[in-house]
């Protein structure tokens, strides 16, 4: 019995010897880097194309890149998931030095559909990847980055490094990879099937991300396998000034989520943060006035199709 103990301590402790080495060699290591595809791609641009790449960019990028100081999307520090790192946005505007300005097109859309940046490394999972969004906007999106507007400007300001988390570095090594260039064309949903339309801004403009439990546990590849889909509680997100916010649920569960919401409310829920008078929306989230009420209800109409999770999520009271 002696003998059977010792040996079973000995197996227990190679483990934990093995276990610790791959801890080190992980945070050593840090974010993987990867083989860079090279896709010629020169994106069209002409004024409706821009503006409906702005339009885009400013619901899902300018969130995270804006820098308040200089009003341009040249990056800023971001608190809002302080669970993967001390993490800096970064200077997405054409300055050459800094920011994109030498990128071509092709490496801006291989990143924004696989999430490996020109160098090789890949661009961990707080960054949005757009592997499901139409050739049509992405391209929009990109030539809006090229374009003269104001909020992509050249601005010399320097990057930041990111500090990422030894979770960052984990799940980028077990659980987030690179996403597979599209082989085929990927086209716009039928804009007149509410539901189909719905699903497809609810995706690309990454909502269900943060309404989900946990950003570790996201399926990028497949959203809808996403444990708990919109149901909410995830407590990462945090308020400029450091406080958690946990976001609520909004499956069409009648108790805990939005079942019993009418879509004139979730309207004005989305598009100006007020539900019944009172403010609905606060940082991290901010109102999607750039939505129209077509789209809106129609994302309305796609979360009354995801399977309701009965997850009661109180709402946070802001100190």
């Amino acid at each position: 019995m002696k003998k059977v103990l010792k040996v079973l301590l000995i197996l227990v402790a190679a483990i934990i010897v093995l276990v610790g080495i791959g801890a080190l060699y992980i945070n050593v290591s840090g974010i993987p880097s990867y083989e860079v595809k090279k896709i010629d791609f020169t994106a069209q641009a002409d004024s409706t194309q821009i503006a409906r790449g702005k339009k885009i960019a400013s619901m899902l990028c300018a969130h995270c890149h804006m820098n308040l100081e200089t009003g341009t999307l040249a990056g800023q520090h971001m608190n809002d998931a302080p669970e993967f790192g001390f993490l800096y946005s970064q200077n997405i505007t054409h300055d050459e030095e800094f920011g994109i300005g030498t990128w071509t097109d092709g490496e801006i859309l291989y990143l924004l559909r696989t999430g490996i940046l020109r160098n090789g490394r890949y661009a961990p999972p707080y960054m949005a990847k757009l592997p499901y969004m139409a050739d049509e906007d992405i391209e929009a999106v990109i030539a809006f980055i090229r374009s003269d507007d104001p909020l992509v400007a050249a601005t010399h300001v320097p990057d930041k490094p990111c500090e990422p988390s030894f979770l960052t570095k984990f799940l980028t090594r077990v659980a987030f990879k690179p996403l597979p260039y599209p082989e085929a064309p990927i086209a716009m949903p039928d804009t007149t099937n509410q539901v189909e339309w719905g699903k497809y801004l609810a995706l690309n403009l990454d909502c269900w991300t943060c309404h989900s439990p946990a950003f570790e546990k996201m399926n990028v590849a497949e959203p809808e396998k996403t444990p708990g889909y919109f149901s909410g509680g995830n407590p990462s997100l945090r308020t400029l000034e450091g406080q958690s916010i946990v976001s609520l649920n909004i499956t069409p569960d009648v108790e805990t989520g939005i079942g019993s919401w009418t879509e004139e409310k979730f309207i004005k829920a989305v598009r100006f943060g007020i539900v019944d008078g009172q403010e609905a929306v606060r940082w991290p989230m901010m109102p999607y006035n750039q939505l129209t009420n077509h789209e809106a209800a129609a994302i309305y109409a796609y979360l009354k199709t995801v399977p309701p999770v009965k997850n009661k999520v109180e709402r946070t009271v802001l100190e």
